[in-house]
């Protein structure tokens, strides 16, 4: 496949509107790394995951520390605890990228899920890992047919580093950093290890079931 672009900060030059802008630059913390990535990270917001000052999801937070640790072990960063990471297949971003408000409600989740289904289709990658509650609901809600058999509420300590088949896509729910046991670090570094060792390619258009 050609390569979409070589930028690795918002490669597709998303603009997000005014309202849900910060004075920073970046005005958001849009996504972050290789566009042309298999494997997709996908976090809640700023103020949850980090990336204020970075203007890089999972960086300058300690969910973002771990996490990054955990991905370093699994060969897809360079290096732990960088606040511009060296990605190699492996691509970060947020449901809300919004620096404001702080803490979004449902309508303003809503404003960008555009902006957010945009890059996700738009980096095409095989292998989804939402990050935190939120964002496993979102995914499991919006790329799978699986929401309903999960329960009303997620739990996202049950349903880390499983694997669901989504439409089209792997999803690996991932708990929430901060929550993490040393287990829970092992468990994921494990799974994306497997999967990486197989042919995850064939996850595309595959039927959709609980893996």
């Amino acid at each position: 496949m050609q390569n979409v672009t070589d930028r690795t900060r918002n490669p597709f030059g998303l603009v997000v509107p005014d309202r849900f802008a910060g004075d920073d630059d970046p005005p958001a913390v849009y996504g972050y790394g290789d566009a042309n990535a298999d494997f997709h990270v996908i976090g809640d917001r700023p103020s949850v995951h980090g990336g204020d000052e970075t203007g890089v999801p999972f960086t300058g937070s300690v969910a973002g520390e771990r996490l990054q640790r955990a991905l370093h072990e699994s060969g897809f960063l360079a290096a732990p605890y960088a606040d511009a990471p060296d990605a190699t297949n492996l691509y970060l971003s947020y449901v809300f990228m919004g620096r404001r408000p702080r803490d979004p409600g449902a309508a303003e989740y809503a404003a960008l899920e555009r902006y957010f289904d945009t890059e996700l289709r738009a980096i095409n990658a095989h292998v989804l890992l939402p990050v935190g509650e939120r964002a496993i609901d979102h995914v499991l809600e919006g790329y799978t047919t699986q929401r309903r058999k999960v329960g009303r509420e997620i739990d996202d300590a049950a349903l880390h580093a499983t694997e669901v088949r989504g439409r089209g896509f792997l999803v690996v729910p991932i708990r929430e950093p901060a929550d993490w046991t040393d287990a829970d670090e092992r468990a994921l570094v494990a799974r994306l290890n497997e999967i990486g060792d197989r042919d995850y390619r064939q996850t595309k258009g595959v039927a959709t079931r609980v893996g």
